[in-house]
């Protein structure tokens, strides 16, 4: 145990190394006071420290697809239970907020098997992307629910990473909404928080480091990178000493009614291989770029449903009470018109103001909170377009289905 806990010191030391310059030695603020236990981390270090594995997942965008403070932590872990054999799955991708990862959930980290630990980050994404209010909390409870759901000891943490929109919010005396919509997840399944966005806007109006000169972007520094490793490699170690003793058996994670009836808590892609297409429409079985724009992984090269021109709509059966589409949406994205059952036509823009760069992947969920019983999606191309935009093209990567 000594062993451990010196290996421990050591790590933080070095994460600190350079945040130690920054401020006058005992002016600097407790990352602790921006952590919410709960009732810890036991079950996931019941499950390294007695079966000696352990699969840790981290989920969310860019912030966590990129190197840095998730490979510290991963170098923690290895460190704090050394005997143990580790898999780690980085799910983060790009411009991904918390809707697209309730619906890639099956695809991203449950198709891995049991998850004893899991982190999760949107509140950059969410902001960004615009999901309201309704989408960011059905979105959060349901990755919760699905999770809970395949696995009840699955420890989660839900993180809140920082952007300059947070940091004016924190310093007007409000916590941002996205944050607060995402702690009422979390607070009403008693799920773990780590607070980064606060830390860092205190942090940096206590003096200890600056934006422009030190964190310097939303995709961190290496220093950024760092602070947020000290702060989540602290909160490990505070979750995992909470309770000393080993726990004697695996405590499930109860799920008690749904604080949104909404929740995409069975959230699943549907694959467009086996899709029989209508006039004007076409399956590329390995799509990719013919012009200069960006792709995105599991984007190019991959099976794309795509109109070639305004002719008849495409009709897609499904069973559930929510609907959407994963499309690429590059210089040329068009607007689509669509409706199910018998509703109106609605019009949807796909072009995004990234759109001109890059083919992103975009998730635009098209209804919600609908009766668990089989629908009718139709969509066409609609003759208008965003003035940026090059062309009317829609490229369907997946449909996305809340099922019952």
């Amino acid at each position: 145990m000594l062993r451990q806990l010196f290996i421990v010191g050591l790590f933080l030391s070095s994460c600190l190394c350079t945040a130690e310059l920054k401020a006058q030695e005992g002016n600097k603020l407790d990352a602790s006071d921006y952590h919410i236990l709960y009732s810890g981390l036991q079950n996931c270090k019941f499950r390294f420290e007695t079966e000696k594995k352990g699969k840790v997942a981290f989920l969310g965008g860019s912030i966590t697809y990129n190197s840095g403070w998730r490979d510290h932590v991963s170098d923690y872990l290895e460190k704090r239970f050394p005997k143990t054999d580790f898999e780690f799955i980085n799910a983060g991708i790009p411009s991904m907020g918390s809707t697209p990862a309730a619906f890639r959930l099956e695809r991203d980290i449950l198709a891995y098997g049991r998850i004893d630990l899991l982190f999760e980050e949107a509140a950059v994404n969410d902001e960004s992307n615009g999901r309201t209010s309704d989408e960011q909390i059905n979105a959060m409870e349901g990755i919760v629910r699905h999770l809970r759901k395949s696995n009840p000891t699955m420890d989660i943490v839900f993180m809140y990473f920082v952007d300059p929109e947070k940091i004016d919010d924190y310093r007007e005396g409000k916590e941002p909404d996205v944050i607060k919509n995402h702690k009422k997840v979390a607070e009403y399944y008693e799920i773990p928080e780590i607070n980064l966005a606060k830390e860092v806007a205190d942090r940096i109006d206590n003096s200890e480091f600056t934006w422009d000169d030190d964190f310097i972007n939303l995709h961190p520094s290496a220093f950024g990178q760092e602070i947020y490793a000290n702060s989540i490699i602290q909160f490990l170690e505070e979750s995992f000493n909470k309770n000393t003793a080993i726990n004697i058996e695996l405590i499930n994670h109860e799920l008690p009614y749904k604080l949104s009836s909404s929740c995409y808590d069975n959230g699943v892609l549907v694959n467009i291989s086996s899709y029989e297409t209508a006039k004007g429409w076409y399956i590329d079985p390995s799509w990719k770029p013919k012009d200069k724009a960006g792709v995105r992984k599991n984007y190019t090269k991959v099976p794309m449903l795509i109109n070639s021109d305004a002719l008849k709509p495409i009709s897609f059966e499904f069973e559930g009470n929510a609907i959407g589409i994963s499309v690429a949406a590059g210089p040329d994205a068009g607007i689509i018109e669509y409706k199910i059952d018998e509703s109106g036509w609605k019009a949807l823009n796909l072009f995004t103001p990234w759109s001109e760069q890059l083919h992103l992947p975009w998730y635009y969920t098209l209804a919600s909170g609908m009766s668990d019983e089989k629908h009718v999606l139709e969509i066409r191309i609609s003759e208008d377009k965003d003035v940026l935009s090059k062309g009317h093209v829609c490229r369907i990567r997946y449909f996305f289905v809340n099922r019952n």
